[in-house]
């Protein structure tokens, strides 16, 4: 049981960093950095705007990073905030015209690299794969709040 757990975590582990290093040198080429990829493909799914505690809740990034991460967006022309009277973090974030192309660019080099990672595998390895992977992360979340059953 311990191989699995061993096995399991370094794999996981492998793919966070080779994802951050996939992100880093992508963003780079539009001088950014790599962990602003989440950011821009969630505003772009979400065209109406979110507010940086949406996008925190969504990108599962904590509210500081977003707030970081919002400031240099917007000084870069990427994106614009709503004027509201309610706080920084109840005002909504939409994409500008740069801040959609950047998305776009984002989009395809994200789906060359899923379509490289998923070389080699059928459509039922895909999705029996991804099953899996959700039933797991689902698990870890229960067991994250709830604490590890006793196995009495």
């Amino acid at each position: 049981m311990l191989y699995r757990f061993e096995q399991f975590t370094t794999l996981i582990s492998a793919i966070y960093q080779n994802i951050q290093k996939i992100e880093r040198d992508e963003m780079e080429k539009q001088g950014l950095k790599g962990a602003y990829a989440q950011y821009l493909l969630a505003l772009q799914q979400h065209p109406q705007g979110l507010t940086a505690a949406q996008l925190s809740e969504l990108c599962e990034k904590d509210k500081a990073a977003v707030s970081r991460a919002v400031t240099e967006l917007e000084n870069k022309g990427l994106l614009i905030r709503s004027a509201q009277s309610s706080g920084a973090y109840r005002a909504s974030l939409t994409l500008t015209e740069t801040g959609l192309q950047a998305a776009k660019f984002v989009s395809a080099r994200a789906a060359a690299a899923v379509e490289q990672a998923g070389k080699g595998l059928s459509d039922e390895n895909r999705q029996v794969f991804y099953a899996a992977l959700g039933r797991i992360a689902a698990n870890l979340d229960a067991i994250s709040k709830e604490g590890i059953a006793n196995m009495e």
